[in-house]
């Protein structure tokens, strides 16, 4: 499933995930002539992704991207997500 804003209501990026398999969670664009049906309650869980977010870019090292390699700010993110999943 992939949860998503109006910024990505395209039929072309529906059509590929219907492909992938994947369940498009995107709310219709005003102007859309032909609006798709979404799953309102599985869209209104979007914040806490929204949230997950947020309290990883409270750590500055995140935020930025302080790493060069990949596999460090991987690294780096596990270890913010751990501390921040252990101090809730």
């Amino acid at each position: 499933m992939l949860l998503a804003d109006r910024a990505y209501d395209s039929a072309e990026l529906r059509g590929w995930l219907r492909q992938r398999g994947t369940k498009a969670v995107v709310p219709n664009k005003s102007n859309r002539k032909q609006p798709f049906s979404f799953d309102r309650s599985a869209y209104k869980l979007r914040h806490r992704i929204e949230n997950a977010f947020c309290r990883l870019k409270d750590f500055r090292r995140i935020a930025t991207r302080y790493d060069r390699l990949a596999r460090n700010y991987l690294a780096s993110v596990c270890l913010v997500a751990a501390v921040v999943w252990w101090a809730l």
